[in-house]
């Protein structure tokens, strides 16, 4: 997913229509190149076009006047704003992050904050990242207001030692405490963890790793919130003041 899905712009009017009014030339082609979720959109200048999904990005196309050529491309106004983007934007990017958000949501995550918090923040950590550990730190005043809820994702790639102590972690009596003391302790308060990593705890960073992936997201800590346009948005690194404000809102 690119960081412009997560990037708020500000759009002209798009409207969506069935996909029964597909044209099948349209249709043809978007099969043939793998182009999915094709909506129409109302272009200007008289342009019968739709946008579709290419993997991760948006594609625009257009339906020539006589209906037999396909055209794929950008559309441009005369100030030179590219419109695709807007369109791209409004129509995949936008419902695609709402939908990540209810998938970060079904995540087993490390919960910290009560459930009836006001706003919800997910971060992906690795054991050995240090803005992982000044993240934690920065949120736990809105944590212990009762004002967030800080959900965290254990991945495991920065250091060969990742996974044996997110295994050591996620599988204390409890995940949450010993996460805690693990910050606390600047990273040298680690439970005892014997043995190999079990199944269940190998497949749970592995499906971590794999929302990290399809998020975009390759340095950590990647933090998502919803934003107060209801979009999903991104933070990668250790955030500044104003970017703690508008994820967390007002310092208490």
């Amino acid at each position: 997913m690119k960081r412009i899905i997560l990037t708020a712009l500000m759009l002209a009017p798009v409207v969506a229509y069935a996909q029964d009014a597909v044209p099948d030339i349209v249709k043809r082609f978007s099969e043939q190149q793998n182009i999915t979720h094709l909506k129409a959109v109302d272009a200007p200048g008289g342009l019968k076009s739709w946008v579709g999904q290419y993997q991760d990005i948006g594609v625009n196309l257009f339906l020539t006047p006589d209906g037999q050529h396909v055209i794929s491309g950008y559309l441009y106004d005369a100030p030179g704003k590219n419109l695709s983007e807007g369109y791209f934007k409004e129509q995949i990017y936008i419902p695609l992050g709402r939908e990540m958000w209810k998938t970060l949501n079904e995540a087993k995550a490390l919960k910290e904050g009560p459930d009836t918090a006001q706003r919800k923040v997910f971060v992906f950590a690795d054991p050995f990242c240090p803005y992982c550990k000044a993240f934690w730190s920065a949120a736990q005043p809105w944590v212990a207001a009762g004002k967030v809820q800080l959900n965290t994702l254990m991945v495991a790639f920065l250091n060969p030692q990742s996974g044996r102590y997110a295994t050591a972690i996620l599988n204390a009596p409890d995940p949450v405490a010993a996460w805690r003391d693990y910050e606390l302790s600047g990273g040298k308060k680690l439970p005892r963890f014997d043995g190999v990593t079990p199944k269940a705890t190998f497949n749970l960073l592995q499906h971590h790793q794999k929302l990290m992936d399809d998020l975009g997201a390759n340095a950590t800590p990647a933090i998502y919130y919803m934003n107060a346009n209801n979009e999903l948005s991104q933070v990668l690194g250790m955030p500044d003041e104003k970017q703690l404000v508008e994820m967390f809102g007002p310092r208490p």
